[in-house]
């Protein structure tokens, strides 16, 4: 039970139980019951009480469905009830296929608009989950790129300034992770958590959690994929299979790994560049070192400067599936 709660829902129920002490107090002939009325508000109390915590994750979004499902529904028995169809006939038999309508039509229209909540765009202001402005473009975020940081970063040099949407779920998978009792899995979790805060301190980005629920983790690929779809928005996740299932489904989706490979400055042979030297090479003489986009560059003669940042030409450069590795040879700075 929500302990920010627990407060008012006490308050409530001593307020019902004092309610129907108070029924018998102001009707004279039923002094004598205060006791029975007592426990009767208490009992009416708790039953409310119990509703609203059953009713637990309803959002708003489903209140609307409820609404609009129950309006419908009525409104087609309504119609049917008064059409020719049954002008004619018994009256009771009438009035009960007329109550049947309005027990049934309201019930399948609601459970229909419950299905679709997530896609439910009909109640104003409340469409694509944004409570102002329309057509703000919305992004939904996946655990992945909670965890790995960068998204943090990219936001904070206002690149990104689409609306991020973070469902619940992923939000409940986060918290999973930074509960495991592997540490891998844990310092993982907590970093997703850290850049989630990171994300709320940034004054010019908008934030939206929505209150979505998958009852399997299997779900949670084509949940994300469902929202993203019924939301109109961009899928932005680092995770392959789900993108290319986001493809599939013809939702836009954003990758921060194809981000970062289109944001690698294009080397040229002759160019000159400074590296750190990190490591010895397989040939005699060799020291690697990278650059700040991960690319691995080879410099020839740089071994006795292992630890120090230097300055080379690059000489050669091979693609890789990773990448690219650069060769280049060390320049030789002249003592003034």
């Amino acid at each position: 039970m929500d302990k920010t709660l627990l407060p008012i829902r006490l308050v409530f129920v001593a307020l019902c139980a004092a309610g129907g002490w108070l029924v018998c107090y102001s009707i004279s002939d039923w002094d004598q019951y205060w006791g029975a009325a007592l426990a009767i508000g208490l009992c009416i109390g708790l039953l409310v009480v119990l509703v609203d915590i059953l009713l637990k994750g309803f959002s708003l979004r489903g209140l609307s469905a409820v609404t609009v499902g129950i309006a419908v529904g009525s409104l087609i028995a309504y119609l049917v009830g008064a059409s020719p169809l049954l002008q004619e006939g018994d009256p009771k038999i009438i009035y009960l296929v007329r109550l049947g309508l309005f027990l049934v039509c309201p019930y399948l229209a609601t459970v229909i608009a419950l299905r679709g909540k997530d896609e439910f765009n009909l109640i104003i202001p409340y469409v694509r989950f944004v409570p102002h402005e329309v057509d703000v473009p919305l992004v939904v975020v996946d655990t992945s790129v909670l965890i790995d940081g960068r998204i943090a970063r990219v936001c904070e040099a206002g690149f990104l300034t689409a609306a991020l949407v973070i469902p619940r779920f992923v939000l409940n998978e986060l918290r999973a992770v930074a509960d495991s009792s592997d540490p891998h899995k844990q310092a993982r979790g907590r970093r997703g958590l850290e850049v989630l805060n990171d994300l709320r301190r940034i004054k010019h980005i908008d934030l939206r959690v929505t209150e979505s629920e998958v009852s399997k983790r299997e779900d949670v690929d084509a949940k994300l994929v469902f929202l993203a779809q019924s939301m109109r928005a961009k899928l932005l996740t680092t995770d392959y299979n789900l993108a290319k299932l986001a493809e599939f489904h013809g939702v836009p989706w954003l990758n921060l790994n194809s981000l970062a490979k289109s944001l690698r400055p294009e080397l040229m042979l002759g160019e000159r560049l400074e590296v750190d030297l990190v490591k010895p090479g397989k040939e005699d003489g060799q020291a690697v070192g990278f650059l700040e986009d991960g690319s691995m560059v080879v410099v020839n003669g740089g071994r006795p400067l292992i630890g120090r940042r230097v300055e080379a030409e690059i000489i050669s450069i091979l693609p890789t599936a990773g990448g690219k590795m650069v060769f280049a040879r060390h320049i030789v700075t002249p003592a003034p």
